[in-house]
């Protein structure tokens, strides 16, 4: 029996492996060439597999270009889960957000790779999906952390919700200003949130 699961266990391990692998030459494949001169068979053969393999993973190019920041937030999703149980959630979620910023998955330049595919409208679809995915994760562990059920209660999704919505606030900002910091901006947007989005004081133009 322990055979058998220690077999099965390998397996997995090497189809994630795979899959990930074949995220990562889409993704480099992609950014090299541009998204519409990068075909499935290429990236097949970038890892060595077959496309009929490719397909075992992804229905789409566009959704492998976009899996290795959707599997970023998986591993987001862990690291909030394995956070300190008596650290507050707002200081889990903005730990995590900002290690994803600055690439603690060891998984590339993450800036760069979230330009590039804001910048390339055939990935918006996919990414947003991506998103919507990770602010239901998200919510699975807020819930757990602060005894809340995602099927009864907004708490989870609000807070899962509006954490993403601080990076990716942060993310526009940068964006339009690559030589700000964009750490900074993410804990300005968790600080601003975390006050109530107090309203900015308008500038009247009296003395």
């Amino acid at each position: 029996m322990q055979t058998e699961q220690a077999e099965q266990g390998l397996r997995e391990r090497k189809k994630a492996a795979t899959r990930r692998a074949l995220g990562e030459a889409a993704l480099g494949l992609a950014m090299e060439h541009g998204v519409a001169d990068v075909t499935v068979e290429a990236i097949a053969a970038a890892v060595d597999v077959s496309s009929r393999t490719f397909h075992n993973y992804f229905s789409s190019k566009e959704e492998a270009i976009v899996s290795v920041a959707a599997d970023r937030i998986e591993d987001s999703v862990e690291a909030l889960r394995s956070r300190p149980p008596e650290e507050s959630n707002w200081d889990a979620l903005e730990t995590v957000m900002v290690e994803d910023l600055v690439g603690a998955s060891g998984q590339g330049d993450p800036l760069a790779q979230f330009l590039f595919i804001h910048e390339n409208a055939a990935l918006l679809s996919q990414e947003m999906t991506a998103v919507k995915c990770a602010i239901d994760r998200f919510s699975q562990v807020v819930a757990e952390r602060s005894g809340t059920d995602t099927a009864r209660d907004m708490y989870p999704h609000l807070q899962a919700g509006a954490a993403m919505l601080c990076t990716r606030a942060a993310l526009t900002a940068w964006f339009a200003d690559p030589a700000a910091d964009v750490v900074d901006l993410t804990r300005q947007a968790f600080a601003q949130l975390r006050a109530g989005l107090p309203e900015p004081q308008r500038d009247t133009g009296e003395p």
